[in-house]
Order: C-alpha cells, then sequence, then structure tokens
C-alpha cells in the first residue's frame, strides 16, 4: 500500500472513531510545504455532520495521527485544517522499498481486460497530422492500464471497409478500365502486384472524393463500387487487397517510428462476416426498423434535451456503414472479454459514439457489464490559432511531421553540444529520440480536451517543460551512477534525510501510484507527464544541493546514489508509460 494510502487509512480509523464516515479521512500532499508535507482536511465536512466545530473534531483527529510512530508532527491550522509530516526514517524506509520492485509502489489491482482502440488510420491514405493525437493519447492510456495490471489489448481499428474504398475503386476503374479487376468474366488469378502504390492512392482517394461531392453520378458510381465489394465481387476485392497492403505497409512504419505497437491489426473488415447475421438478429427483435429505405435503430431518449439522430445499420442501397461495423466490432470485442473499451477519437464524433453506445445496449450486442467510452480530445493547431498544416496549406503527413521534429532535434542537440562527438549513427538515434519525445511530451502535457499550439522551438527545448528536459534529466542519472562506477563507488543502504532537497526527492518518488490512479481515473495522461516534469525537477534541485561523487561521508554517498538509481528507474518508467524513450546517453 502506498504512503498516501496508509495515511488515509490511519485518518479514516480516527473519524470512524468518533462515527463519522471513514473516506472523511483522504489525505493529500500538502498545498503548501511550508504547511507540512500531506494535509486532511475532512474536519471541515466533519463539522455539519457532527454538529461539533471543525476544530474540535480536527484536535481529536490530529491526536490519532501523533500517536502513529510515522508521524513527525500532526498539526490544526485555521478552521479545521490537519497538517502531517511523516518521519525521515519513514521516508527512507518507503524509498528503500523501490528498490528492486517492478512495480515502484504499485500495489496488486484486480485486473480488468481493456481494449484501446487509437489511432484509426484509413486504407488509401497516409497518416497525417490529425492522426497524432488518437495515436499518442492511446497508447499512453494502453500503457497505463497495463501498468496497473490490466489486460490491455491494442487495436488500431483500420477503415478500410467503407465508402472511400469504392470512391478509390471506382477512380482506378476510371483511369485503368482494362485491369483484370474490372472485367466480370476474369477468373483469375489476379496479379500478385498492386496496379497502386500509396503515391498514387495519395492522389486519387481526394480526387474522386471532391467529384463526388460536385457529380451525383459519381457518387452513385462509388457507392455501387462500395456496395460490390462488400458483396464479394472478388475483382474489387483483390484490388482491396492490394491497396490495403501497401497502405499497412506505410502505417507500419510510421507506428514504429513512433515507437507504437498494436496487439492486434484488426479493421472494419475483420467483421464483415459479422454484420449479415447481426443485421437480421436486430431486424428480427425489432430492434432496428425500415425508415426511408435504409435499417435504422432508434437511440433518442425521453431525457435528451436535443435531438439525436436514428444509428443507420444500412442503406437504402443494403451497403453496412461504418456504424454498422462498428457495432459488429463492439460484439467482438466483447467475446474476447472486454471489460472496457476506449475510443480514443477526436471530439467531433461524440454524437457518432453516443448514437453507437446507446444502440449496442438497446439491441444486446454489448453485454450489461460492458463499459464504453469515447476518449475525446481537441486539436493540434499552428502558432495561426488554427489546424496545424504545411506553408502551403497542406495536410502534413505522420512521415513529415516525424522528419520534421528528428531534424529540430539535431539541430538543438548541435546548438548545445551534445552528442557531436559520437558516431553519425548514434546521433541520428538521439535526435529521432528526441524529436519524438518532444512531440509526445509536447501533447501529452496538455489536458487531452484542450486544443493546443505546436511550437516545434519550444517542444525541442533541453530548458523548461519539455521532452528533451525529461530525457536529460534521466541520462544525467544514468552519467552519475556510470562516473560513480568507474570510481569503484557504490549504492548502499538508503539513509534518512538530513537536507530540503533530499526529503522533497523521497516524498516525489512516493507518489507514482495515485498519480498512476488519477490518469486511469480520469483517462488523462497530462496527469502522468506533470509528475515526470515534477520529479525531474526535484531530482535537479537534489543534484544541486547534494554533490554526491564528491561526499566524503561514506554511508551518505551511498544512501544518495541508491536514490539515484531509483530516480533513473522512476523516470525511465514514467516516460516510458508517455512512449518517451531515454536514451543511453547524450
Amino acid at each position: 500500500m502506498s504512503l498516501l494510502s496508509d495515511l488515509s487509512e490511519l485518518g479514516g480509523r480516527a473519524f470512524s472513531r468518533l462515527g463519522l464516515d471513514p473516506a472523511l479521512g483522504a489525505v493529500v500532499p500538502a498545498s503548501r510545504s511550508d504547511f507540512g508535507q500531506f494535509q486532511c482536511n475532512g474536519a471541515l465536512a466533519a463539522a455539519k455532520v457532527a454538529g461539533r466545530p471543525a476544530r474540535d473534531v480536527a484536535d481529536q483527529v490530529a491526536n490519532v495521527f501523533r500517536a502513529d510512530p510515522r508521524i513527525a508532527e500532526a498539526t490544526v491550522a485555521g478552521p479545521g485544517f490537519i497538517n502531517l509530516t511523516v518521519t525521515d526514517r519513514e521516508l527512507a524506509d518507503r524509498v528503500a522499498g523501490l528498490l528492486g520492485d517492478e512495480r515502484l509502489g504499485m500495489a496488486p489491482a484486480e485486473s480488468q481486460t481493456v481494449v484501446v482502440d487509437y489511432a484509426g488510420p484509413n486504407v488509401a491514405k497516409a497518416m497525417h497530422v490529425g492522426h497524432l493525437r488518437a495515436t499518442i493519447i492511446g497508447d499512453a492510456l494502453a500503457k497505463v492500464f497495463a501498468f496497473a495490471g490490466d489486460r490491455v489489448i491494442r487495436d488500431p481499428h483500420f477503415g478500410d471497409w467503407g465508402y472511400q474504398m469504392g470512391l478509390v475503386i471506382a477512380e482506378i476503374e476510371r483511369r485503368q478500365p482494362n485491369l483484370p479487376y474490372f472485367d466480370p468474366a476474369f477468373t483469375g488469378p489476379y496479379p500478385e502486384t498492386s496496379p497502386v502504390t500509396l503515391e498514387d492512392l495519395q492522389e486519387l482517394y481526394p480526387e474522386a472524393a471532391a467529384k463526388a461531392e460536385q457529380d451525383p453520378e459519381w457518387a452513385e458510381k462509388a457507392r455501387q463500387a462500395t456496395l460490390d465489394l462488400q458483396q464479394g465481387r472478388p475483382g474489387y476485392l483483390a484490388l482491396w487487397q492490394h491497396m490495403k497492403k501497401v497502405s499497412e505497409e506505410s502505417q507500419r512504419t510510421d507506428f514504429a517510428d513512433l515507437g507504437v505497437e498494436f496487439d492486434l491489426w484488426y479493421g472494419e473488415s475483420d467483421v464483415r462476416d459479422r454484420i449479415e447475421p447481426l443485421v437480421e438478429r436486430l431486424t428480427a427483435s425489432g430492434i432496428a426498423e425500415k425508415s426511408e429505405g435504409a435499417l435504422i435503430i432508434r437511440v433518442d431518449e425521453e431525457s435528451d434535451n436535443r435531438d439525436l439522430p436514428p444509428l443507420i445499420l444500412e442503406s437504402s442501397r443494403g451497403g453496412a456503414l461504418y456504424a454498422t461495423t462498428d457495432l459488429a466490432t463492439i460484439e467482438l470485442r466483447a467475446e474476447l472479454g472486454a471489460d472496457l473499451i476506449l475510443y480514443v477519437v477526436d471530439a467531433r464524433q461524440a454524437d457518432h459514439f453516443e448514437q453507437l453506445f446507446r444502440a449496442a445496449r438497446r439491441g444486446g450486442v454489448a453485454p450489461p457489464g460492458l463499459l464504453m467510452e469515447h476518449i475525446r480530445f481537441g486539436t493540434m493547431n499552428g502558432k495561426d490559432g488554427k489546424p496545424f498544416k504545411t506553408r502551403e496549406g497542406g495536410v502534413v503527413s505522420l512521415g513529415e511531421l516525424i522528419d520534421m521534429v528528428e531534424e529540430a532535434a539535431a539541430v538543438r542537440l548541435a546548438e548545445a553540444d551534445i552528442a557531436q562527438e559520437y558516431p553519425a549513427e548514434e546521433r541520428r538515434r538521439i535526435a529521432h529520440q528526441v524529436g519524438v519525445a518532444a512531440l509526445k511530451f509536447g501533447d501529452l502535457s496538455v489536458n487531452r480536451v484542450s486544443d493546443y499550439v505546436f511550437d516545434l522551438d519550444r517542444f525541442a527545448s533541453f530548458e523548461g517543460r519539455t521532452g528533451p528536459y525529461l530525457q536529460y534529466a534521466a541520462v544525467r542519472t544514468r552519467s552519475i551512477l556510470r562516473k560513480a562506477e568507474d570510481a569503484g563507488l557504490a549504492a548502499g543502504p538508503i539513509v534518512p534525510p538530513a537536507r530540503p532537497g533530499e526529503r522533497a526527492l523521497m516524498l516525489a518518488l512516493l507518489m507514482l501510484p495515485e498519480v498512476v490512479e488519477r490518469t486511469i481515473e480520469f483517462r488523462a495522461p497530462n496527469h502522468m507527464a506533470d509528475y515526470a516534469y515534477e520529479l525531474a525537477g526535484s531530482f535537479n534541485r537534489f543534484y544541486d544541493e547534494c554533490h554526491i561523487l564528491s561526499e566524503g561521508d561514506p554511508a551518505l554517498q551511498a544512501s544518495w546514489l541508491s536514490l539515484v538509481t531509483i530516480v533513473l528507474t522512476m523516470l525511465t518508467v514514467v516516460l516510458g508509460l508517455l512512449g518517451i524513450e531515454v536514451p543511453e546517453r547524450m
């Protein structure tokens, strides 16, 4: 159990003795360090229930805290705030327990199965800057849930079975009508080599989509191609397989460059065999009904204060829509044992997910115990406050963005004269790690529901609240330990702290369990980013105050080296949860 949990349990027992709710004993970090290390504010709320002055209640609770040997001081301030300081011995013992603890103070948790749906790339399109937030927020949440002890299934959920497929197929047929894919009499085999590259698709899709908006006949042709694909036309399926493969190869490269991995590589098409029986079942039960030729599920409720349109299960032509595949995907994920599904998708899709979740509940697709949540987020904007684009106003591909941050990192490393004497390949690798850290921390340090400005100059700095600053702090700990080893110095038992910086660092090291809990509770990786920054700052202040390698007291020096070891482990783990690598050296 964490230090805060233990203190809260002690406070809970104190309130319980007074016949009051134990939850009033919750202990939190002090709002100001001059008040103490922790505080318990439950006496103010307890006073109303007990009908007694809050300060009287606080005095009695404080007496219980004072009687505990772990508490150095418990004072009552103001109308009834209880300020707490634990003993230095307690701090040292707690921190010593982190050595060799893979969970770094996290208590075992009841495991649940969490599916995290994020990234959302589409076939026929290269990933672009609009995929960035979904990818790195989703990846960070998946990592934190897994660290907490949950079974996590990561799934990018490719868009590979909808209208965009019909648009591209129709456009390829217009340009190359003699290809065998479009000959109904052709019996195969179809060519093994794709007739289109990803670059071709990047040109084909926007042109076909723009044409569909202007030409109803063309749009109708694309819809028919979509329906023919979904109904299994062999030539279209063979062409679709080619497009899917070339798109996925590019996307796997982009994900690898970001250090993002998935457990599944499913797309909408992976549930296509489920769609017909699902639709039949929903129709037979009366949940799905015909409306203006389409098949719909009504999802509005009496308590709604706005109109929520029905979920369209099938178009009037009988084609499946992405809402249909989303429903079938919920069915699949339920069979995988999901207890919770997180959809990390931008805020503009809020209505879609409200429709989807209601339809899944109403149709019995989602079991009663399955939770589904839309993890919405804001946009990444340029310095002009508008969605980030190229100087020419075009969409920035994810590959271009990664190249951009890597180049900026290389410039910053050179300006700071960092890693310049290393081999070229190592410098390139460090520049990539630093660039990706700048990109990810710049995003994850912001509350996910907020928009933010992409400021590469600031994000790539080695000073301030940035990913490179945190990497440098971690690398510094590694350098200290390397120098200590070269000097024949070894880490040893942790002794009680005697200096403010030492004490503050120990307190910071003990806060990880609560940070993980907050990150999970609010589905917000910025709590983890805040903690990484606070921990790095605490270490740097400790390093400035405690001259580790020149310390004359061997026992104190050995204790500090153990502290540095724990800091390195903690920073590496916390940054890893944010998807940020720590270079071996800088």
